[in-house]
Parts: C-alpha cells; structure tokens; sequence
C-alpha cells in the first residue's frame, strides 16, 4: 500500500527506527528522508514548523548535538535564530517528523506516530526497548 507519509528520519536514533516500523506495520512503506544528509530548506523546514503546530524550540534537539555549544538554550533567541541553528546543523532538528494525510508531528515518543497512519496496524509492534505499543489484533496498547 503506498500511502502519502513522509517521514525526516535519523538511521541512528531508536525513536526515529521505531516510528518508521510501525508506519510499515501498518503496511505502508512512506517516503523516507534522511534529514541529516538532505536536509529541508529554511522555506520547508518553516512550513513544517507550522503545519506541526511547535515553536521552532519545541523541534530542537539538545542530545548529540551542538546545543549548548552554541548556547540555544538562550530564552532570549529568536525564532528565526533558531531555524538558523538548525540550517547550519541539522543535527539539531529532533527526529521523527512525520507527514500525512492527518497532519504533521513530531512524534516523540514514537507511537505518536500511530495518530498519523491512515491504516490499521497489521500484528503486534514491540519497540526497540521492549515495549509493546501494538498488540495482536493491532489495536494500541492502553488506549481507550
């Protein structure tokens, strides 16, 4: 099934694997862009941004990165600062961020994902860490 999901995905991060398994769970394979070597443009990562419905802080990534180094935990920067920041490194924009057809997230943690797949999860999902997210009639788990 080949659905519109697009997902701006980092190889190396557990969440990013995750979420990009239960978008194929779901029997979708979406459209898979690794960030860090195509990064967006300013024009798309600001539309992103606001189709997300974040702040430019919210999509930041502090871990691995050169966050501090370049002192965005600064209150005082801008918006625009920021989404120079992450231009210049996009390590720094935190991962996964989906699009689809039901909107634009990023989807920390992973199964946030779910709230985006326009199918139903086809077996049980279990993350990397052991969690299970999806039981075996792909229904997920602890919702109402």
């Amino acid at each position: 099934m080949t659905q519109d999901i697009i997902i701006y995905h980092n190889p190396e991060c557990g969440t990013s694997r995750n979420a990009l398994a239960m978008i194929r769970n779901a029997g979708i394979e979406p459209h898979v862009v690794e960030y860090l070597k195509t990064p967006p443009s300013r024009a798309m990562l600001e539309s992103l941004i606001a189709r997300a419905r974040i702040a430019p802080r919210a999509l930041l990534r502090e871990k691995g990165t050169p966050f501090a180094e370049l002192g965005l935990g600064d209150d005082s920067l801008s918006d625009a600062a920021l989404i120079d920041a992450m231009m210049a490194h996009p390590i720094l924009i935190n991962c996964p961020l989906v699009v689809s057809p039901l909107g634009v997230k990023l989807c920390r943690p992973s199964e946030a994902v779910l709230d985006l797949i326009p199918a139903a999860q086809q077996g049980a999902f279990t993350k990397e860490d052991g969690e299970q997210v999806v039981d075996a009639t792909g229904a997920r788990m602890g919702a109402a």
